[in-house]
């Protein structure tokens, strides 16, 4: 089931009715029932796999919790984690582990038959991993308590909101909640409405309205000249922005009406004037998740500086193979690595001191041109859509004299209403961000009265349903990482 599933109508409202007319000490169960309902709607034998894993780590924190011999702790944690990411190499790494050796022969000649594997990657399967991990790492490192309530932890594994993409929780974040009672709280409802509604929002009007002329040019960049490009490259950047926030923005409000709290996953990353601050405010949860459990564990920057570009470049090189199973996706971590390097040997200041007001463009030029990487299908077509921005310009703007032209290069031959629903709807976005990034508001919308509000959010349904993209509209980008 996703967020944008016709059922998702139906499911949500009963499972809220039900959590709260239910006794406190029945409300997990059925918060995990549904859970495991909202996951098994996509594939029910895949359920047995989040079953699995979250019966490793739960015995692996008792293991812990019950014995002070380092020896059997450091077992306990390397077993859950020889198990989870096995479980995530075998389902999405396998067929690319073995096509590249395959390849590496290729080149020197050799042939060899290897073995390739016909199966599902399950759905969402790098985010409940690293949720799992996460509180065994913790557990052992005595910065998270065990718990003994199977129950409750498979509740923190499976909890529908972020199940599937995240923000990737901690136990001292989530866990601790299931364990706190919970009352309806009518501010906190109005506050998760708000968020779902702005999440449905950059989904359905902005996302889902640009992805058609982002999924033209990018499946045939061969027929489009370099301006076009770029046009669905910067485009791009916005739509899996909106995408993924949008997602975020409706697992934050879905948890917060059922009275929970998740980790705020974006804060305005297109607002950054450098790479370090993009990865302080983008997809915050997996990048403080590798900061905290990679990073510092490879010694960080307490080793020097040759060491502090290795553990960088490894960190972000793994932060590219976490999206996928294909080399564009080492490249695009490998692009961010390089930057953050190229940062801490001065960049960063050289702007401050000679480009102040040029380095948030700058900083998303350099973000935009990685995507390229993250959005081709392969290496050979992000090279070619880069050799490709600067060619053809005199004849895009030649084009721009009429109007059939103006279709033709601007919206690629479709419907332009979407497109410019899309890039409004981008605008308007951008405009927002900027505006609460530097102006602080005194007024908020949970001030009006009842009237008010039910108006408000009336509208904004409106608004979602004329300019939403419904008939087309796909699953969230993150579903396959």
């Amino acid at each position: 089931m996703s967020f944008v599933d016709i059922r998702f109508l139906f499911f949500f409202p009963l499972v809220v009715i039900l959590h709260f007319l239910l006794p406190e000490r029945f409300r997990w169960m059925w918060l995990l029932g549904a859970s495991y309902i909202f996951y098994m709607a996509w594939r029910p034998e895949y359920a047995l796999l989040l079953a699995t894993i979250t019966v490793i780590d739960f015995t692996a924190g008792i293991v812990m919790s019950r014995s002070s011999d380092t020896r059997v702790r450091k077992a306990a944690l390397v077993t859950s984690l020889v198990a989870n990411l096995g479980i995530l190499f075998f389902f999405k790494y396998f067929n690319f582990f073995f096509a590249s050796i395959g390849a590496g022969l290729a080149a020197i000649g050799t042939t060899a038959h290897l073995p390739v594997l016909d199966i599902i990657l399950p759905i969402g399967i790098s985010f409940h991993i690293f949720q799992s991990v996460s509180y065994t790492i913790d557990v052992y490192k005595r910065t998270a308590q065990p718990v003994t309530h199977l129950g409750k932890f498979a509740l923190y594994v499976s909890f529908f909101p972020q199940l599937v993409a995240g923000p990737i929780e901690r136990p001292n974040g989530l866990l601790v909640q299931f364990f706190e009672k919970r009352r309806f709280d009518a501010l906190r409802a109005h506050m998760g409405v708000l968020l779902m509604l702005l999440g449905y929002f950059k989904k359905l009007v902005i996302a889902d309205n640009l992805a058609p002329l982002v999924n033209t040019v990018y499946s045939s960049p061969e027929n489009f000249t370099g301006p076009s490009l770029m046009i669905a490259t910067v485009l791009f950047a916005f739509q899996i922005y909106c995408d993924f926030s949008g997602y975020t923005d409706i697992a934050r409000g879905t948890a917060k009406i059922l009275g929970y709290d998740l980790a705020v996953n974006f804060d305005r990353p297109y607002l950054s004037k450098s790479i370090t601050e993009f990865w302080r405010r983008w997809h915050i949860s997996l990048s403080s998740w590798l900061r905290d459990y990679l990073y510092i564990s490879l010694g960080g920057n307490r080793k020097g500086s040759f060491r502090t570009y290795l553990n960088l470049l490894t960190v972000f090189i793994l932060c590219g193979l976490w999206h996928g199973a294909n080399v564009t996706y080492v490249v695009w971590g490998l692009w961010q690595g390089v930057f953050l390097i190229i940062e801490r040997l001065g960049m960063k200041e050289w702007l401050e001191k000679n480009m102040p007001y040029i380095q948030q463009p700058i900083m998303f030029v350099i973000i935009s041109i990685g995507w390229v990487f993250f959005r081709s299908n392969s290496l050979g077509e992000a090279r070619y859509i880069l050799n490709h921005f600067f060619v053809g310009i005199p004849e895009f703007i030649s084009k721009l004299s009429t109007a059939q032209g103006i279709a033709e290069v601007i919206f690629m031959n479709m419907p332009w209403y979407g497109a410019c629903i899309g890039v409004l709807g981008v605008g308007v976005l951008i405009y927002s961000e900027y505006i609460t990034a530097t102006v602080p508001s005194k007024i908020s919308l949970l001030d009006g009265g009842r009237l008010f509000r039910s108006t408000f959010y009336g509208a904004c349904v409106i608004l979602i349903m004329l300019l939403g993209t419904f008939v087309h509209s796909g699953q969230f980008i993150y579903f396959q990482f």
